[in-house]
C-alpha cells in the first residue's frame, strides 16, 4: 500500500511538472509570435496595396497577433481597424513604393458610414496621380458604393452586381411571447421610440415605418449622389437600374448600362496590373494587404516623437447593458476620459462613438466626463455608423459633434421593459409564487405578477424625469430650448443630413476629418495621435478568444441564422435600468 501512494504521488507531481514546462513553452512560444508579429515590413518597389476587405471591419481592432491561428473549435475571430485602414491609405497615398490600390472586395463587413469614410480616404489618394484599379466576380450594394471611386473598374465576364436598393427587416416577438404565456410590460416616452415595438406590435407603427423609410431613403440618395458623379450616371437612371434589380441581371446589362468599365477575366486583370506597375510578364505582381502594411513604418517630416498629442477615444457598443466584453462599460470609459482631460500633454480629444445605446444611468456617466473634458480643451465626437440614444447623449457635451453623410443618429428618447412570466409559470409549466414583504411594495419589481397601477404610475414618473434630463443635456449642449429638442426626439431616428438640418450634428466628416478638426482647434502643427482606451496585452486576448469562442463557435454551428436571435434576447436580458438605446440593430443590405 505504501507503495501504491508513493507511485502515484510521484505520478501526481510527474503529471504537474509536465504541465507547468508545457505551460511555460507556450508562453515562450507564444512571446516569441508576439516578437516576430512586431516586426516592422519592407515593401518592394513597384508594390500595389491590395484592399479585399474580407474580415470584419471595426472601429479600432484589437492587436492580437493569434488572429491567423485555427486551434479546432478554438477559432478566432479576425477583424480590421477602420483607423488602420484609413492610415494605411494615407501613408500610400506618399509612399514611394506603392504605385496604386487594387480593389477586391465581393462584400463589406462594415456600416455603410464606415464604408463612406473609406471610400473618402479612396478619393484623396487619387489626388497623387497614383491608380486605383477594382476588380470583383461580383459585388455586393456596399462593395460596389466603394469601388465606383476606382480609375477601372472591371467585373468578371459571369459575374455581377448588386443593385437594387435598400431594404431591412425587423422580428417581432409579440405573438411568440404570448404562445409562451410573457407579457412584456412597457414604459417608454417617445411615439417613435421603437425598440419595445417587437413585444407589443406584430408589424411597424406608422411612426417607425415613417422613420425608416426617411433615413433609408436619405442614406440610399448619399449613395446615388456618389456614384452618380463617379460613373457618370443620372441618378435617375440609377434608380431605374435598380428598380430592374441589376442584382439577377447578366455582367452584359452591367457592362451596358455602364455601372462598370470592363468585363475581363482575372487573368486579363493581373496583365492589366503588371503593365500599371511595370511589372515583367515573367514576374509576379507584388501586392500587400494591409494586415502587413500597417507595420510598415511611416516616414515622418518631424523626426522624434511630438510630446503634444489628441486621444481619440473610442466608445464602440452598448453602453454597459451589452453582453460582449468589447461594448462600452461607464466606468471605464469616463476614467479614460478623465484621464485624458487632466493629462497636460493631450491638447485635443476625438471621441469617436460607433453606439446605439444602452443604460441611460451609464450614457449620463460618460456625458458628465466628457462636458469636463470640454471646458479644459477641444473636444470633437466622431459619429461612426451609429451614434443613437446613449450613443447621442455622450455626443451632445462636446464642442462640435461630426458625422458621416450615412451615419444613423438620434433617437432620443428612453424606455424600461419588465416582463411578466406569470402566465407561463403557473397556467403552463403550473409553477406558483408566494411572496413575505416588510412593506407594501418591497417586491418591486418582479417579474412573476403584473404591475400594479402604482408600480406603473412610478416607472412611467422615472422615464419622465429620464426623459427630462436626457433632453435638457442635449438642449445645453446644442444651444437649443428644451421644447425644440422635444418636438425633434420622441425616440425618433435620424439619418445624418435630417439630423445636419435640426442642428443634431454640426458638420460631415470622418475620423481624420475630426482629427483634422481637434489638430485646428487646439492650433498644434507637431503633434501625435494616441488611440485610447489602451489595448489588452496580446496573451491575455488569447486567453479571451479561448475562454469564450468555443461557447460562441458551438453556438453558431448549432444555430446558423437563428444565432443573431439568440443575441438579440440576450442582449434584452441582460438590460438593467432604464434604457436610452436604439430601437433596433440596424443592418442595411
Amino acid at each position: 500500500m505504501k507503495d501504491f501512494f508513493k507511485f502515484t504521488l510521484a505520478s501526481i507531481i510527474g503529471v504537474m511538472i509536465a504541465g507547468l514546462l508545457l505551460l511555460f513553452i507556450t508562453i515562450g512560444i507564444f512571446s516569441a509570435m508576439v516578437s516576430v508579429s512586431d516586426q516592422p515590413v519592407q515593401v518592394a518597389s513597384n508594390s500595389v496595396l491590395l484592399l479585399k476587405f474580407d474580415h470584419q471591419i471595426v472601429d479600432r481592432a484589437r492587436k492580437n497577433p493569434f488572429e491567423d491561428l485555427d486551434f479546432g473549435i478554438f477559432q478566432s475571430n479576425k477583424t480590421v481597424g477602420l483607423n488602420d485602414i484609413l492610415d494605411c491609405i494615407r501613408k500610400a497615398k506618399t509612399d514611394n513604393n506603392i504605385t496604386g490600390i487594387y480593389l477586391n472586395p465581393m462584400d463589406i463587413q462594415a456600416g455603410m458610414a464606415s464604408v463612406e469614410e473609406i471610400r473618402s480616404a479612396l478619393k484623396d489618394f487619387k489626388t497623387s496621380g497614383k491608380f486605383i484599379y477594382a476588380y470583383g466576380d461580383m459585388f455586393s450594394q456596399k462593395a460596389y458604393y466603394l469601388v465606383t471611386v476606382a480609375d477601372s473598374l472591371v467585373l468578371n465576364p459571369q459575374g455581377s452586381v448588386d443593385f437594387r436598393g435598400l431594404g431591412g427587416e425587423r422580428s417581432f416577438y409579440k405573438k411568440g411571447l404570448e404562445k409562451l404565456g410573457v407579457e412584456v410590460q412597457i414604459v417608454r416616452h417617445g411615439k417613435f421610440k421603437a425598440a419595445v415595438e417587437p413585444f407589443l406590435l406584430d408589424k411597424m407603427s406608422d411612426e417607425n415605418r415613417l422613420q425608416t423609410e426617411t433615413y433609408l431613403k436619405s442614406i440610399w440618395n448619399e449613395m446615388l449622389a456618389d456614384i452618380s458623379a463617379s460613373r457618370k450616371i443620372g441618378i435617375d437612371e440609377l434608380n431605374d437600374i435598380a428598380d430592374m434589380v441589376a442584382t439577377f441581371r447578366k455582367a452584359d446589362f452591367a457592362k451596358e448600362k455602364n455601372l462598370v468599365d470592363h468585363l475581363k477575366y482575372k487573368d486579363e486583370v493581373i496583365n492589366d496590373l503588371k503593365k500599371l506597375t511595370n511589372t515583367e510578364e515573367k514576374d509576379d505582381v507584388k501586392a500587400i494587404d494591409i494586415f502587413k502594411y500597417v507595420k510598415v513604418p511611416e516616414q515622418r517630416e518631424h523626426q522624434g516623437l511630438a510630446r503634444k498629442k489628441i486621444a481619440v477615444i473610442y466608445a464602440s457598443g452598448s453602453i454597459d447593458s451589452g453582453t460582449s466584453e468589447d461594448d462600452i462599460k461607464s466606468e471605464d470609459l469616463s476614467r479614460t476620459i478623465r484621464e485624458a482631460r487632466r493629462d497636460s500633454s493631450i491638447k485635443a480629444i476625438v471621441l469617436r462613438i460607433n453606439s446605439p445605446g444602452g443604460s441611460a444611468y451609464g450614457s449620463e456617466v460618460i456625458w458628465r466626463e466628457v462636458k469636463l473634458a470640454a471646458e479644459t480643451k477641444p473636444v470633437i465626437a466622431s459619429m461612426g455608423d451609429v451614434a443613437a440614444s446613449g450613443g447621442y447623449y455622450i455626443a451632445a457635451a462636446a464642442d462640435t459633434i461630426m458625422a458621416d453623410r450615412t451615419t444613423i443618429t438620434g433617437s432620443i428618447g428612453i424606455f424600461g421593459m419588465i416582463p411578466n412570466m406569470q402566465n407561463l409559470l403557473t397556467n403552463k409549466l403550473g409553477i406558483t409564487q408566494d411572496v413575505v414583504t416588510t412593506n407594501e411594495h418591497s417586491d418591486m419589481i418582479s417579474v412573476t405578477r403584473p404591475m400594479s397601477a402604482f408600480e406603473r404610475d412610478l416607472m412611467q414618473q422615472t422615464i419622465e424625469e429620464g426623459y427630462d434630463t436626457f433632453i435638457s443635456r442635449v438642449a445645453e449642449g446644442r444651444g437649443m430650448e428644451k421644447t425644440a429638442v422635444d418636438e425633434i426626439g420622441q425616440g425618433r431616428v435620424w439619418a445624418a443630413p435630417n439630423a445636419k438640418e435640426i442642428k443634431l450634428v454640426d458638420v460631415y466628416g470622418g475620423l481624420t476629418d475630426a482629427i483634422e478638426m481637434a489638430r485646428k482647434m487646439a492650433n498644434l502643427d507637431n503633434f501625435r495621435v494616441v488611440d485610447l482606451p489602451k489595448l489588452k496585452d496580446p496573451i491575455e486576448e488569447l486567453m479571451k478568444e479561448l475562454s469564450g469562442s468555443a461557447k460562441a463557435s458551438f453556438m453558431k454551428d448549432e444555430m446558423g441564422e437563428g444565432y443573431k436571435y439568440y443575441e438579440q434576447l440576450r442582449g434584452i436580458l441582460s438590460q438593467r435600468g432604464v434604457q436610452a438605446r436604439m430601437p433596433y440593430d440596424i443592418e442595411i443590405r
